[in-house]
C-alpha cells in the first residue's frame, strides 16, 4: 500500500520582510569602500568592489571582511573529536576522511596497541598495520595538531577512541554540531551517541561489559530489538533537526527523542512529522528558558 501525500498540505515558512541585512549570496556587494581588506570568502571586482563568493553570513574584524558560508567543509581544531573512515594506508600512517578539505593522517606512533599497551612501535607493527585498521574501517579520534596546508593529525591514545563497529553513522553539516566538553552521550538506555565535531555522528550499542577496549577490539556480540530501534528512532530525530537547521547537542536530541515516542521511527522520515516534532521541541526549550 502506497501512501500519498499533497506538497500543499506541508506549511513551509516563508522568509520574512525584515531580513538580516549581513546573509549574503555569490556576487553580492560586501563593502564599496576601498580602504577595507577582503578575507576569506570575498574577491575584488574591477570597480574595487568587495563581492562575496559563498552564501553565508558578513563578518568584519577592524578593515577586514569576511564571509562565514552556511555549509562549508569541518575546519578542525586541536582538541576536537572526530569520527572517520580510513582511506589509505601508507608507510607509519593512514589518511582519515574525516570530512575536511584534506584527509587527516593517524601515525603509528599516535594510537594505543590493542589492549591500550603504550611502548614503542617496532617493524613488526607497521607489517600490523593493516590487521589493525583497513581501508574502510571507522574510527572516533582527537584532532592532536593541525599542519600548515590545514591538514590535521590525530591520535587515539585515549582509551574511549579507536575502531568502531557495529552501528549507524549520520552525516550533518560540521557547522550544526555544538561544541561542547564531552562529545560521548548515553542519551538512551543502551546506545551510545558520538556527536563528532566533523559533522559524522556515530549511533551504536554499548559493550555489554562496558569496558574501554581503546583500539581494535570490535563488538560483534547480538544486538536486541529494542536497541536496533532506538538507534533507528535517534538517526530520524537527528535529520529531523538537521532538515530544519537546528544546532545539535545532547540536550536537544534527548527533547527530540522524547517528542518523537508519540510516532513509530517509520513516520519521523514524514516531511510534516518532522516539523511537529522540531516545534515541539524549540517550544520545550523556550518553556524552560522561561
Amino acid at each position: 500500500m502506497f501512501e500519498i501525500r499533497l506538497t500543499r498540505e506541508i506549511e513551509e515558512e516563508e522568509p520574512s520582510a525584515n531580513e538580516n541585512p549581513l546573509l549574503v549570496t555569490p556576487g553580492c556587494i560586501v563593502s564599496s569602500d576601498p580602504g577595507f581588506m577582503r578575507g576569506h570568502g570575498t574577491w575584488m571586482d574591477e570597480n574595487e568592489k568587495i563581492c562575496a563568493t559563498v552564501a553565508g553570513t558578513v563578518e568584519r574584524i577592524n578593515k577586514l571582511y569576511s564571509v562565514r558560508p552556511q555549509r562549508s567543509r569541518y575546519n578542525g581544531e586541536v582538541g576536537d573529536v572526530v569520527v572517520g573512515r580510513i582511506v589509505e594506508v601508507q608507510h607509519k600512517r593512514w589518511l582519515v576522511d574525516i570530512n575536511a578539505r584534506l584527509n587527516a593522517i593517524l601515525l603509528l606512533s599516535s594510537v594505543n596497541l590493542p589492549g591500550g599497551e603504550l611502548r614503542r612501535k617496532t617493524e613488526e607493527d607497521e607489517l600490523m598495520m593493516r590487521h589493525h585498521l583497513e581501508i574502510g574501517d571507522l574510527i572516533s579520534a582527537e584532532v592532536q595538531s593541525v599542519f600548515s596546508d590545514g591538514a590535521l593529525s590525530l591520535h587515539t591514545r585515549s582509551l574511549k577512541y579507536g575502531k568502531l563497529s557495529q552501528g549507524q553513522l549520520v552525516k550533518v553539516p560540521p557547522s550544526l554540531v555544538q561544541r561542547t566538553k564531552t562529545h560521548f552521550h548515553n542519551i538512551v538506555s543502551g546506545v551510545q551517541l558520538i556527536l563528532s565535531n566533523n559533522g559524522y555522528i556515530w549511533i551504536a550499542p554499548t559493550s555489554g561489559e562496558d569496558v574501554e577496549t581503546g583500539g581494535f577490539v570490535q563488538n560483534l556480540e547480538y544486538i536486541s530489538k529494542s536497541d536496533r530501534e532506538n538507534i533507528s528512532r535517534l538517526r530520524n530525530c537527528i535529520l529531523a533537526l538537521t532538515t530544519h537547521n537546528k544546532l545539535l547537542s545532547d540536550t536537544v536530541v534527548l527533547y527530540a527523542y522524547q517528542e518523537s515516542m508519540h510516532y513509530e521511527a517509520k513516520q519521523l522520515l514524514k516531511p510534516e512529522v518532522m516539523k511537529e516534532v522540531v516545534d515541539a521541541v524549540l517550544q520545550r526549550i523556550e518553556l524552560e528558558g522561561q
